[in-house]
Order: structure tokens, then sequence, then C-alpha cells
């Protein structure tokens, strides 16, 4: 008489792994792995937001020039704004709302699984252009974080970078919210 050994149930359940280690967070379609890697490049952008912040108002604790120079603080607050909205604050929103809205509706994950991975990896190269338009030749954009015109139109190669990340960062925001529109729509549990 044959003995199992396994549980028929389980046989072949090794057979379905997926990638491990960095892979797995690179190809993840998980909604809470990107809801969470969304939570941790918020929380990045923010430090470095707070940091701008802090350099500013060391700046302002005392009339005349003390840490930076006028053109530096000018950048500095324009990039405060962008990083704090556009990098801290959508990423932070779309982040939440991977890890809420499917447990909300009772969906098994997001509509777009794929679009909501690559929606993330937009925003780590658009950071990366944003801050470091502090190191090209003109500085950063000093033109305000709503880049009105005509301060917009008068900067070097930092405005360009900055409008280019703002541009990629607004994709990915967009893209994040027709994820997040359609699987409310479209995934509800009945009931």
């Amino acid at each position: 008489m044959a003995t199992l050994t396994h549980d028929p149930i389980h046989a072949g359940h090794a057979a379905h792994h997926g990638p491990t280690g960095l892979m797995r967070w690179l190809t993840t379609t998980n909604h809470k792995d990107i809801g969470t890697m969304y939570m941790i490049f918020s929380f990045i952008m923010f430090l470095s937001g707070g940091v701008m912040a802090l350099t500013i108002r060391a700046e302002l604790f005392q009339p005349g020039l003390q840490v930076v120079q006028p053109e530096f603080f000018n950048q500095l607050t324009t990039m405060h704004g962008l990083v704090m909205v556009f990098g801290a604050i959508m990423p932070a929103f779309v982040g939440f709302a991977n890890w809420m809205i499917p447990l909300m509706i009772g969906a098994s994950d997001m509509a777009f699984a794929r679009m909501n991975n690559w929606s993330f990896w937009l925003l780590p190269p658009a950071a990366i252009l944003l801050l470091g338009s502090f190191f090209v030749p003109g500085g950063a954009t000093a033109a305000g974080w709503t880049l009105y015109a005509p301060l917009s139109v008068q900067m070097g190669m930092g405005m360009d970078l900055a409008i280019f990340a703002i541009h990629i960062m607004g994709i990915s925001s967009i893209m994040g919210a027709i994820n997040i529109v359609v699987t409310v729509l479209n995934m509800r549990a009945p009931g």
C-alpha cells in the first residue's frame, strides 16, 4: 500500500514562487508592496523637503544673511514647494489608496496592477531630475512652486529639469488616479 509523504492539496506549491530580493520589489504588481514603496518614497521626499524648510527657517531666524545667499534661498523656497506637493503629498495619497481601497471595497488588487507598478517607478527618476537641478549651472528654479511666467521662461537648465520632472510626476499621479477610479468603479465586491 502506498503512503503519501505530503498533502496532495499543496503539491507543487513551491513551483509558484515569484522573484525574491530586489527583483521582488522592482517587478511587483502586488498593491500592498507598491503602496509600501509609495510610502517609503513619500517619506524620503518629505525628509528632503523638511531639510529645505529647516534651512529656510534658519535663514529667517534673524534679520540679515546667516546661512544662504538670497538666490539659493529663493531656490530652496521653490523646490520645497515642488518636493512637498509632487514628491511627498501626492505619492502618500496614492500609497494609502493602494493599501486601503482594495481592502475597503473587497477587491483582490488594484484594477491595473502593471500600470500601478509603472506609475510608481516614474517617481524616482523624476525626483532625481528635480533635486538634481540644484547641481546644474545657474542652480534650481527660483520661480515659485507655481512656475508662473515670466520667471519660468527666464531660467536656465535648472528650470528645464524642474519642468520635465513635474511633467513626469504629473503623469505618474494621473496614472495612479485612473487606477484608483477604475478600481473603485469596477472591482467592488457584491453587497
